[in-house]
């Protein structure tokens, strides 16, 4: 075992403080990383204050990891010592159904093993991001590409990911008018990454403040949902909307921006259940669905492409003492867009 620093929550609610943790020996086919960056997802803060229910403690958050490998197990073939690497929201899965066979083991159904707030399959629990190293099995990390730094290929390895598997699976590309709901750390990975597969690209967000940075992302219209008048205006408009928003909405009133045939996929999950009028999907042969990150070819396949059109997230790079105001930063919509932790300084 490797005693490291982290940086963990005690127990919900409570504030996150440095501590040490145990990393499981290197296994035969496992990965030692040194962690150089680790981003904060608003899911770090749901799942630490167990907005999405009862969670282990303490929780040492973050599955968005960018790292260097330093040490591999005799097994090992993907990586050798000194690769950059990375870690997203998964380090196991069962391997044996048949989402994982088929290569989406983000939606296995023998149960994936998270990041983090999860039990391995040896029965400990898992400790993410938010800390010096961390040991994975080979076949759960993702080469980072030289054509992108570690610290703004950090939130790739969710927020990057979570955006790009809709935005492909539902065909965004040319001659698709795109929406996305939401401006935050996922939403403007979702503007960068639907521009660069050739969608017209359109924001969605409460207010005008950030129309200037999202233009400059890559969307082609920026439109407030706060004015009524919006709803009026893009009536009917487009063919798929990603809803990164993590509140209730009125799916009905989004629902009305679709085509016929269109899609609202959520990637944002509120904590508090929605209402929906059936009729809204009805009339109009919509689907209302959801995504959940992306399998490991996948991430491998959206970091290759960010490489390869300069893509990267926005950051504002922290020490770990900030972490606790940078929750709070997040919850008031205080970032641009991406908080990432300097793990030197755990």
């Amino acid at each position: 075992m490797t005693t490291v620093a982290a940086y963990a929550a005690p127990a919900a609610k409570a504030p996150l403080e440095r501590t040490t943790i145990e990393r499981r020996p290197v296994g035969e086919h496992d990965v030692l990383i040194d962690i150089k960056f680790a981003g904060i997802c608003h899911s770090d803060i749901h799942q630490v204050r167990e907005g999405w229910g009862q969670a282990i403690f303490p929780m040492v958050p973050g599955h968005e990891i960018a790292g260097v490998v330093s040490q591999v197990g005799s097994g090992v073939t993907k990586y050798q010592v000194g690769d950059r690497v990375g870690v997203g929201c998964m380090v196991d899965s069962c391997r044996e159904c048949e989402n994982c066979k088929a290569g989406h083991e983000q939606y296995c159904t023998g149960g994936n093993v998270m990041t983090y707030n999860g039990i391995g399959k040896d029965g400990q629990p898992t400790y993410g991001g938010y800390s010096e190293k961390i040991v994975v099995d080979e076949d759960f990390v993702v080469r980072i590409p030289d054509g992108i730094e570690l610290d703004v290929a950090a939130p790739l390895l969710c927020a990057g990911i979570t955006t790009y598997s809709p935005l492909k699976h539902w065909n965004a590309g040319p001659g698709k008018k795109v929406a996305v709901l939401g401006m935050g750390g996922l939403g403007h990975m979702a503007v960068k990454l639907a521009h660069a597969l050739g969608a017209e690209v359109t924001v969605l967000s409460q207010s005008l403040r950030k129309k200037d940075d999202g233009l400059k992302l890559g969307a082609d219209h920026y439109h407030a949902t706060s004015d009524p008048a919006t709803f009026e205006q893009l009536r009917g408009t487009f063919d798929l909307i990603v809803s990164t928003v993590s509140a209730p909405l009125d799916f009905g009133a989004y629902l009305s921006l679709l085509k016929t045939d269109g899609a609202l996929v959520n990637v944002g999950a509120p904590e508090e259940p929605i209402s929906l009028n059936l009729f809204s999907l009805i009339g109009g042969r919509k689907t209302l669905a959801g995504s959940s990150i992306g399998s490991i070819r996948e991430t491998q396949e959206m970091l290759d492409f960010c490489a390869e059109h300069g893509i990267g997230a926005e950051i504002e790079l922290i020490g770990a003492a900030e972490i606790n105001d940078a929750y709070e930063r997040v919850l008031d919509s205080d970032v641009r867009y991406r908080f990432v932790i300097d793990t030197a300084t755990i």
